[in-house]
């Protein structure tokens, strides 16, 4: 018997993980009514591995949805206990920042975010189904019985489709150690028709951090001064704690490779296809034989707890055999393990069934997000969300929906891998899937995206006008280095000698001077006319810095996204028949008619599909427009 609830949601969202938390965030604050349905609510924003956010690519990743709107950074500085800037001495483009969180405070966190938002209702409830109707999605059904109606849905359900744990030979139906698989959930993908495939993740056993000797370990201490992650912190002020740093050896490697029948990983018991770039312990070993020792950060999980993350020896081997191994390891010869490792085997749907906006292709109204698209992380998971949450949003308000792309954002990039190439292992996000990411900074996320986020909707008034006065105080500060001129005397020549720099023959400006690698902006203000420099905040500052140094690079890379743009633009309607076209071969006509790429851009991107089948279709293409711009002469006269 089914139960209708009384209330009809514009949006529900399905899970409350990071991206169910970014999605249902940014479906009430764009004023839809919206319902998020969890298994367990005490686990809202829970982090189920690494207790951290950010890293090389990922960091940018949340940088960009603090720019929009989203929560996750305003989290991540609430419970952070340890910052780190990575790569500090590579280029501004690959340099990051990452967190250690308290686990405990960034859950609480996030629930006390989503609990105290307008629009937005959390029942804990164990969706099993879709109500569909006349090729849209109008609700979902429960384990329980209740029918939820809503104009449109988010589905984020991280590991739990199908979710099955590995210890050894022990297999448990779990989406995570302790809480029930979602095995309805997983059953309705496959109704609908949607192609489904198998992933695999792991995690590390947990240790008492009391019986770790500590004084055998490599300290690893974070930032002096920590800068915030999210835009809108003005400082942290909360006690930061240090990581340490220890190694595998012989011992270790010895220990895995007598037992490695007994990991399910090399058993066969394992089918789905483990994240290349976090690969288990097993992996390390077997992978690397030549390698003598693999480094391990012990983490701290927070502030008032004993337990310690291992990163770097995420396994699936016997508990026993976790003892044996980890005592081999310098600070942990009687270490004892609070929770053991384990690998989850999980369901995803493939992404090239998704639209860019994230809403499926077969069902109208209906949205993936998160893991169930093939993508591992935190970080990937609530960008996700929140780009699916808002074009719920604007779909239920008619509106045009809402896609960056990858000259605009990270977020831009990891859609368009996604549904334009698929994957065929867990999805990371690095620098290096960007052409453009000298544009793509952390530290100008909030100038390249905030304008959008403000238009949508998403972000506040008083945020979008911070972003703003620091825009107009930049502009306004380069063109005051441009119009101060240095003149070639004894003691500017004195000055420049003494920074490390060489003299001026003739007249130049600040801002000439300032591109020269060894001069710093705060190096200016001891030349002749530098002293009138304003007061800056520190973010006005490294605008100005990265603008004025890399103007020559940012010029080309502007140039090429010029390029790219009279591709990338030429549209190609949904229902286009790939079938007529001379010069395709037939693996490429299926290729393009399976994803249905939505422009030229996205189908050059495809893999397999060649150069010349581009030039063809483009040809086509333009024929096509030029065809539905002329008037019809036929009734002329």
């Amino acid at each position: 018997m089914s139960i209708d609830y009384p209330r009809n949601y514009d949006v529900i969202v399905i899970g409350a993980g990071h991206a169910g938390c970014e999605a249902a965030l940014a479906c009430a604050r764009m004023g839809c009514r919206t319902l998020v349905l969890t298994a367990n609510i005490d686990t809202i924003g829970l982090m189920s591995c690494n207790p951290s956010v950010g890293g090389v690519g990922k960091g940018h990743l949340v940088k960009e949805i603090d720019a929009l709107g989203g929560e996750m950074a305003l989290a991540a500085d609430h419970s952070a206990i340890q910052f780190r800037r990575l790569n500090t001495r590579k280029g501004a483009a690959v340099q990051a920042t990452r967190i250690q969180a308290d686990r405990q405070l960034y859950r609480a966190y996030m629930k006390s975010a989503l609990e105290a938002q307008k629009n937005l209702d959390i029942k804990q409830r164990m969706a099993e189904g879709f109500l569909v109707k006349g090729g849209a999605v109008c609700g979902v059904k429960t384990t329980l019985g209740e029918h939820f109606y809503s104009a449109a849905v988010v589905v984020t359900p991280g590991t739990f489709p199908n979710g099955l744990i590995h210890i050894g030979p022990t297999k448990i139906s779990s989406g995570r150690a302790g809480e029930a698989a979602a095995v309805g959930i997983s059953d309705s993908f496959g109704s609908l028709g949607f192609k489904m495939g198998r992933l695999k993740t792991g995690t590390p056993p947990r240790f008492d951090g009391r019986t770790i000797d500590w004084s055998a370990l490599e300290p690893q201490p974070g930032d002096e001064n920590p800068k915030p992650f999210s835009f809108w912190t003005d400082s942290i002020e909360r006690e930061q704690l240090p990581c340490y740093i220890t190694y595998t050896n012989e011992k270790t490697h010895r220990v895995i490779t007598d037992n490695l029948h007994k990991s399910p990983l090399y058993s066969g018991e394992i089918k789905g296809v483990g994240p290349r770039y976090c690969p288990s312990i097993e992996d390390k070993v077997v992978k690397f034989r030549d390698k003598e020792r693999h480094q391990i950060f012990l983490e701290p999980e927070g502030l008032s707890t004993y337990e310690i993350y291992p990163n770097g020896i995420s396994t699936s081997l016997p508990l026993e055999v976790q003892y044996e191994l980890v005592r081999t390891i310098d600070g942990l010869s009687g270490v004892e393990i609070m929770r053991p490792g384990y690998a989850v085997e999980y369901d995803y749907v493939d992404p090239t069934q998704l639209r860019p906006t994230l809403e499926t292709k077969l069902v109208d109204n209906l949205y993936f997000a998160g893991q169930v698209n093939g993508t591992t992380g935190y970080e990937e998971a609530a960008s996700q969300g929140l780009m699916a949450g808002v074009n719920a949003a604007l779909r239920v308000r008619g509106e045009d929906p809402f896609v960056l792309d990858r000259s605009e954002a990270y977020l831009g990039i990891l859609i368009d891998d996604l549904v334009t190439k698929g994957v065929d292992e867990p999805y990371r996000m690095f620098t290096s899937r960007a052409e453009y990411r000298l544009l793509l900074r952390e530290d100008n996320a909030d100038m390249r995206l905030s304008e959008k986020g403000y238009a949508i909707g998403l972000l506040s008034g008083e945020r979008y006008e911070k972003v703003r006065a620091k825009k107009t105080a930049a502009e306004e500060e380069l063109l005051r280095l441009e119009s101060v001129k240095i003149t070639p005397d004894t003691r500017a020549n004195e000055i420049l000698l003494s920074l490390g720099s060489s003299t001026i023959k003739k007249p130049q400006s600040l801002k000439e001077i300032l591109r020269r690698p060894e001069i710093s902006y705060s190096s200016l203000a001891l030349l002749p006319g530098g002293e009138s420099a304003p007061r800056l905040s520190e973010d006005v500052l490294t605008q100005i810095e990265m603008e004025v140094k890399y103007e020559g690079y940012i010029k080309r890379q502007t140039e090429q996204i010029e390029k790219f743009r009279k591709v990338e633009n030429l549209g190609i309607p949904e229902d286009f028949s790939y079938d007529d076209i001379p010069g395709l071969s037939k693996e490429i006509i299926q290729k393009l008619s399976r994803v249905r790429p939505g422009s030229l851009g996205q189908a050059s991107r495809i893999s397999g599909i060649t150069p010349a089948a581009i030039s063809v279709l483009m040809v086509y293409l333009k024929r096509g427009d030029m065809e539905r711009e002329t008037p019809d002469q036929s009734f002329s006269s």
